[in-house]
């Protein structure tokens, strides 16, 4: 408040500091960063929904001229996840597959179309599963192993229950009683920019500059699954091309690139095609909503029963905790199922 008695923030228009930066063209993404020496990383992914790996055969890979370093899952065995119990998320898989487009092997070379064409060169071997494809199978007796090991029963992430006032007694005072079920689909956020990252590794220090939207998060999974103490690693925030919250989770990108920076002592850089934005993306959950409602007939809601199912998607992240909901009376059951995406 200014001297006046009159507010100087609160209710004024004022310019966005990186504004100016960004209609100018002087903003700097992640992919327009290109450091001496960078090599160009692309990532194998699994076309089955469900599947055991069975074998990974990189050797005719390894022999193309122009590719540095081939890795696998088990260069990076350690799961990594948002939340303490969704710790479920390995950069490559080499066990077990569970959506398509879950990342098996990357490649790291002079040319961005070497590497894809190493990727191409890579052979895996899958024992495919009976993949879960709605929410209702989920919720069903598995016809096949279940997705994850962890939660249940069935393929059941967690379930909560939860009551509030007298619920009962709510829907005995309620002069109309109506049941109602809501689907909604889920969507991906689509940004204009891709998801991007770039690494270097210099002098036993981690530098990764990425696209993301909480470099806390990304900070973190990187110093568990390369196990390197936090002060090794920095990692930058570069300019945003648009996130909505689809940038807000470590990526398996980004740890691939530290990994292969590591490996190979050059910079290495991965930016996602529109298409693998799509497999990755962590976009706005499907969600199945039962709803039992208890009204007067002036309008007073007296009581609600609310079931909710939310496809969390092959492995955990935020979906333990992204569905809320409140009333004054009300029980309510939430369940977080998985379910791989396609």
């Amino acid at each position: 408040m200014t001297s006046n008695g009159k507010f100087g923030v609160i209710g004024k228009p004022l310019p966005r500091v990186d504004a100016v930066a960004k209609v100018t063209g002087r903003a700097v993404y992640a992919d327009d960063m290109m450091l001496p020496r960078t090599l160009h990383c692309r990532i194998l992914r699994s076309p089955h929904p469900h599947a055991r790996i069975v074998s990974i055969d990189t050797s005719a890979a390894r022999r193309m001229p122009g590719v540095l370093a081939v890795i696998t899952g088990a260069d990076l065995p350690i799961k990594f996840g948002i939340l303490p119990v969704t710790q479920d998320e390995r950069a490559l898989e080499h066990e077990k597959v569970r959506y398509v487009g879950d990342p098996i092997a990357a490649v790291a070379a002079t040319e961005e179309e070497i590497a894809a064409a190493a990727c191409d060169a890579i052979s895996v071997e899958y024992e495919v599963l009976e993949p879960v494809m709605s929410i209702e199978e989920a919720l069903a007796e598995p016809k096949d192993e279940r997705i994850q090991d962890y939660g249940g029963p069935h393929n059941i992430h967690k379930l909560v229950a939860l009551e509030f006032g007298d619920v009962e007694g709510g829907f005995a005072r309620a002069d109309h009683v109506r049941e109602d079920v809501f689907f909604f689909q889920g969507n991906t956020h689509l940004p204009m920019e891709q998801h991007s990252a770039i690494a270097t590794y210099v002098d036993g220090r981690i530098t990764l500059w990425s696209s993301t939207q909480v470099v806390h998060y990304v900070h973190r999974a990187l110093s568990k699954v390369l196990e390197l103490p936090m002060n090794r690693i920095r990692v930058i925030g570069a300019a945003h091309g648009g996130g909505f919250g689809g940038k807000t989770d470590p990526f398996a990108h980004e740890i691939i690139v530290c990994k292969l920076a590591m490996m190979t002592g050059r910079p290495v850089k991965c930016t996602l095609t529109r298409e693998e934005v799509f497999y990755a993306h962590r976009g706005r959950h499907p969600v199945l909503m039962w709803v039992r409602t208890g009204v007067t007939s002036d309008g007073l809601i007296t009581a609600m029963h609310f079931r909710t199912a939310l496809d969390g998607g092959a492995y955990g992240s935020y979906r333990s905790h992204v569905s809320r909901s409140s009333c004054i009376s009300k029980r309510s059951r939430t369940t977080s199922a998985s379910i791989p995406w396609t």
